[in-house]
């Protein structure tokens, strides 16, 4: 016969002081669980957010990212007619040739600087770019062709200097104007720079792009595109589903992001469940009557070595309750970290989901199952002669 569990939840209010104590503990370590994992998932969500599955991004053959790609006019005349390409509402294709490079920007509010990715598009294309990213411009306008003017990705303008409306920045020899902020709907091109490729390309790099992205007209037929264009040997590329690529450029940073939280976590957890099974273990000494009463009273050691390790268990639960309500302030909040893809800035949002609240609780409920452990054991292993004396 178990022992009811509102025994459990009485016993552990009995003792404010020292289960507030261990609350905390555990709570500070479901945060930071909390935060990397949150951490993780915000920047690959911006990197993954960035691709869409209708979308095929095309690269320079062997070019891990945009920036070592590169393409021709050739190249890219030959991509802009090629049958897999899906027409716009205006009838030419859904492409978008871009011109892509890094410039260095220094920070604001912070010393040092930064690289900022650099995205040269066709204006023609903004259309497509609206549709497939969820391209606005939320401040100011959009820049007009043919011209020196640049619009900012909103998550950096307030990260660099010179990104504010009617600001210039120097690229090269000529001296760009700020006219306009934009939102992807939190993706990565949030921390770009976008301006007329024909204007930019030669300032940084002569007569090449660096990418093409177009629109699929029938996404089924992926592998037969991805085919014809990787063995046309005229190209010379590697071609991708856009939202794959985005997800595998993400996956080594979100990774080493994760591991080095739960590194910080296990430490702390080790802390946080001596904590718990210190309590536990005052708890038992101080209730050698009760513990005997339930001897009496027919409940086995099995009933009282679940019993305490249910109150272990509570316990961890109320600090990884705790835990989550230090960390759910940081849901939305803005950073920023260097992408090792492209050796860039990029701006994400914390984003905690339901998903990590309940791996956070997991994880509590484990540390409450391991720091209260060894106490019921002790609890369950009482001698019935020696609870008797007691009593």
């Amino acid at each position: 016969m178990a022992i009811p569990i509102v025994y459990n939840v009485r016993s552990v209010f009995r003792r404010p002081a020292a289960s507030f104590t261990t609350m905390v503990g555990v709570g500070f370590t479901v945060a930071i669980l909390i935060g990397a994992l949150a951490l993780a998932s915000g920047f690959h969500a911006a990197l993954v957010s960035s691709g869409s599955p209708h979308n095929v991004l095309v690269l320079r053959k062997g070019a891990d990212s945009e920036i070592s790609s590169g393409l021709t006019r050739q190249t890219i005349d030959i991509l802009r007619a090629n049958p897999y390409v899906a027409p716009g509402p205006d009838g030419r294709p859904a492409v978008s040739a871009d011109v892509v490079v890094l410039t260095n920007r220094a920070r604001l509010g912070q010393p040092g600087s930064s690289n900022v990715t650099i995205r040269g598009i066709d204006p023609a294309a903004f259309p497509f770019r609206e549709r497939a990213n969820d391209v606005r411009i939320v401040d100011g306008r959009m820049f007009q062709p043919g011209t020196a003017e640049v619009v900012v990705g909103r998550k950096i303008a307030p990260r660099f200097a010179d990104c504010g409306l009617g600001q210039q920045m120097q690229f090269g020899t000529r001296v760009f104007t700020v006219v306009g902020h934009f939102t992807a709907a939190g993706s990565s091109f949030e921390s770009e720079i976008w301006g007329d490729n024909a204007v930019l390309m030669p300032v940084f790099r002569g007569d090449v792009y660096q990418s093409l992205t177009f629109a699929m007209r029938d996404t089924s037929q992926f592998a037969a595109a991805k085919q014809a264009l990787e063995s046309d040997p005229r190209l010379g590329v590697d071609v991708h589903r856009e939202r794959d690529f985005y997800e595998q450029q993400s996956q080594m940073l979100a990774t080493v992001m994760r591991v080095a939280g739960l590194f910080i976590v296990l430490i702390m957890g080790i802390g946080a469940v001596f904590g718990a099974m210190n309590t536990m273990f005052g708890s038992v000494g101080a209730r050698t009557r009760e513990i005997a009463t339930l001897l009496v009273l027919g409940f086995g050691p099995g009933a009282v070595l679940l019993s305490f390790l249910a109150e272990s268990v509570i316990l961890a639960l109320l600090g990884g309750a705790l835990g989550c309500l230090i960390a759910l302030p940081i849901n939305g909040m803005v950073t920023s970290t260097t992408n090792f893809s492209s050796f860039s800035e990029v701006a994400f949002a914390f984003r905690v989901t339901p998903v990590i609240l309940a791996v956070a609780m997991a994880f509590a409920a484990v540390m409450g199952v391991v720091g209260g452990f060894l106490p019921a054991l002790r609890a369950s292993r009482q001698p019935l002669a020696r609870a008797l004396r007691d009593l």
